[in-house]
């Protein structure tokens, strides 16, 4: 008798954590697609020239992306430039939205120096702001130059 309820009770034990392992594994598949989703994030790509000239106008683009997907209608999208080390005199430009997933602004830097440009994304509850360089005319070597 006393057999008996043991092999009982060990079935049962193993019916229960057969049951309880399956529920992990379907939980485990559910979990991986909302893993993956929670993996996408914007994305943006930051296309500045590495120098310009004084007084020349540089075009400014971002692509921004979701996953796959081409974000079109950002909640926002703006430039943001100062000259390296003058972070508190920084100017904001809006872009253009251009309907393909790229926003567009035109800025000119009126004195050599080295710039430094944000471009501050928001866009499905998601903000990023990738950073970029931009060296204007003989940039920093002049600076150091006028200091001596």
């Amino acid at each position: 008798m006393k057999k008996t309820i043991w092999t009982i009770l060990v079935i049962l034990a193993m019916a229960i954590l057969a049951a309880c392992g399956s529920g992990d594994n379907n939980n485990t598949e559910q979990g991986s697609d909302n893993v993956e989703e929670e993996l996408k994030a914007i994305e943006v790509d930051f296309d500045v020239p590495e120098t310009a000239e004084a007084g020349e106008t540089v075009n400014l683009q971002a692509t921004v992306t979701y996953g796959d997907e081409k974000v079109t209608d950002a909640e926002e999208m703006e430039f943001e430039y100062w000259e390296k080390g003058k972070q508190d005199d920084s100017t904001m430009v809006d872009s253009t939205n251009n309907g393909d997933g790229t926003y567009t602004a035109e800025v000119t830097f009126d004195q050599d120096g080295v710039y430094e440009i944000y471009a501050h994304t928001t866009a499905r509850d998601m903000h990023t702001m990738p950073k970029k360089s931009i060296t204007i005319g003989d940039g920093a070597d002049s600076e150091a130059e006028n200091s001596d």
